[in-house]
């Protein structure tokens, strides 16, 4: 009896040192880091910067990893099938976590039940460009006069389910435009094809067009937030130009499977909002046209909740499909 009381005493006594001993232990191994879209582009550029801080900080490797597809349903079901053990996590969007649930009518997973929210990351701009080549629209009401006089005029996106994707849904709907939506796998391509001529117009996240947009290759003509652009002071808002109640402003975020322990959740989540604080991160991606804002993981999942609601009506009041 003393023998079997004394095992249950050392039981008790060892049980929370083994469970300290597992959480100190992490990361043991580099972390897997899924963008759920090509190389090139917004999130791959804001993956790679703030991934090589972590990196730093927690002391092992964040591989960046491009699984596009599907309008970054693929990318991000891996990350909803992985083992909720903190090494591999995903660049969520307003997209893949609140969208395509509403324009997809087949989704590998649910993002109210299947992620863990980690952090907020920021907000990109989304900018509405034409080819000045072919287009000689010079602001938006010349536009949606062109588009009226040239019916099925072809916009390009990131690909179907994306934000540009609603907010070129959005304008078409709110000016009464019948527009063409071609959608692409990733900016890159569809950048491609407009400075080859081959796309007259593209709704797109700015920090990849923005290069093309300062040489001249590229005509802006509104952006499609609340706010102006810092790196476009001079180009209006879709609102300004017209368009009143008009607003898209794209968030991404870092979010790991379902059931990761919160101790490496909210390490995870620090080491990121670390990074964006860094005044080197700060520079480096706001000077390409987004806006870094951290988060607690909490407000990451209610923003990602209560967006899930609000385009659920929007995607139906826009007739969004994907499919």
């Amino acid at each position: 009896m003393l023998r079997v009381i004394l095992s249950l005493i050392f039981g008790l006594v060892i049980a929370p040192l083994g469970t300290s001993a597992q959480e100190t232990s992490w990361p043991s191994k580099p972390i897997k880091f899924i963008v759920p879209y090509l190389p090139g582009g917004t999130t791959d550029l804001v993956a790679r910067v703030t991934g090589e801080y972590v990196s730093k900080r927690i002391g092992q490797p964040v591989i960046i990893e491009n699984r596009p597809g599907a309008g970054g349903n693929i990318g991000m079901n891996v990350v909803a099938k992985s083992a909720p053990d903190g090494y591999t996590i995903g660049f969520g969007a307003i997209s893949t976590n609140a969208l395509n649930p509403h324009i997809y009518r087949q989704m590998p997973f649910d993002p109210r039940k299947d992620f863990t929210a980690v952090s907020l990351l920021g907000y990109s701009t989304i900018v509405l460009t034409v080819d000045p080549e072919r287009v000689p629209a010079r602001n938006v009401p010349e536009f949606v006069a062109y588009a009226k006089a040239h019916k099925g005029v072809n916009y390009g996106t990131a690909g179907a389910g994306t934000s540009m994707h609603l907010a070129g849904a959005m304008f078409s709907q709110m000016t009464g435009t019948d527009l063409t939506h071609i959608a692409y796998k990733g900016s890159g391509p569809a950048i491609s094809d407009m400075l080859g001529g081959h796309l007259p117009a593209m709704f797109d996240n700015l920090p990849a067009s923005l290069p093309h947009i300062q040489s001249g290759k590229l005509r802006a003509l509104a952006v499609a937030g609340k706010y102006r652009a810092l790196t476009l002071p001079d180009v209006p808002t879709l609102a300004e130009t017209g368009l009143k109640g008009y607003g898209v402003d794209p968030w991404f975020g870092v979010f790991g499977p379902a059931g990761i322990d919160p101790k490496i959740t909210l390490r995870l989540s620090q080491a990121f909002n670390e990074a964006l604080s860094d005044p080197e991160v700060k520079a480096k991606l706001t000077k390409s046209g987004f806006t870094p804002e951290g988060s607690t993981p909490e407000t990451l999942a209610k923003l990602a909740a209560t967006e899930y609601d609000r385009l659920g009506k929007v995607a139906k009041a826009a007739a969004m499909s994907a499919d």
